[in-house]
C-alpha cells in the first residue's frame, strides 16, 4: 500500500506524497539532532499540536508530525539565513505535506509567511510557550510540571530578567491568534506537556 513506502521512494517513482509515519519522523529528526534538550523541546511541541489537534478536530499525526520536525535542522544550522530553510528544502525533497512545511516556514517570523491555517498558528502559539515554561518548571523546588500552576508562569513572564530571550509579545500573539486567554493557553501547554511529562524528564 502506497503510504508505506518512505516519501523518499515516492517521490522517485511518481507516486502521491503521504504524511511519514512516526518512525521515520524520528529518524530523521535523529539524523540531525544529538542535543537532547533540542529533541525534548520537539517531543513538548508535538504533544502540544497533537493536543489541540484533538481540540480542533484536525489531523492529529500531522500536526504531531509537523511539531516533531519544526527545529529538525535547528542544531546544525541555527542561524535565520539557514534555520528553518535548509530542513524544509529537505522535507521538500521527500515530498513531505505542504501544510507542514507552510506551517515550519510560518513559524519563523522572519521569514515573514503569513500564518494562515489553525496548524500555522498554533505551532508559533507553542514553540516559545514550551520553552519558557520548561525553564519556569526547572526553576522549582520539585522541578516537575505536575504541581505547576498557571499564575507561576505569569509571575515569572513579567520578570523580564528571566529567559530574556523568550518573546512575551510571541506568547501573547499565539494565544490572541487563537482566539484564547493568555491563562487559558498557558494552562492548555501544561497539560499537554505533563502527559508525556516522563519523556521530558520533568
Amino acid at each position: 500500500i502506497w503510504p508505506e513506502i518512505p516519501a523518499h521512494i515516492r517521490k522517485e517513482e511518481g507516486l502521491p506524497m503521504a504524511l511519514p509515519d512516526r518512525s521515520e519522523a524520528m529518524l530523521l529528526l535523529r539524523e540531525h539532532t544529538e542535543n537532547e534538550n533540542l529533541v525534548k523541546h520537539m517531543l513538548a511541541v508535538e504533544a502540544c499540536l497533537r493536543s489541540h489537534a484533538r481540540r480542533c478536530e484536525e489531523p492529529e499525526n500531522l500536526w504531531g508530525i509537523t511539531g516533531l520536525l519544526h527545529d529538525f535542522d535547528y542544531e546544525k544550522h541555527p542561524t535565520p539565513e539557514e534555520h528553518p530553510m535548509f530542513g524544509v528544502r529537505i522535507l521538500e525533497e521527500r515530498g513531505y505535506p505542504d501544510e507542514m512545511i507552510h506551517a515550519i516556514k510560518a513559524h519563523a517570523t522572519y521569514l515573514g509567511v503569513a500564518r494562515d491555517s489553525l496548524l500555522d498558528k498554533s505551532l508559533f502559539a507553542v514553540d516559545e510557550l514550551t520553552g519558557f515554561i520548561v525553564a519556569v518548571t526547572l526553576m522549582r523546588p520539585s522541578g516537575m510540571l505536575t504541581d505547576l500552576k498557571v499564575s507561576s508562569v505569569r509571575k515569572k513572564m513579567k520578570q523580564r530578567s528571566f529567559a530574556r530571550n523568550v518573546s512575551r509579545e510571541d506568547i501573547q500573539t499565539g494565544a490572541d491568534e487563537l482566539g484564547m486567554s493568555l491563562e487559558e493557553h498557558i494552562s492548555f501547554v501544561i497539560d499537554a506537556m505533563k502527559g508525556i511529562s516522563e519523556d521530558l524528564g520533568l
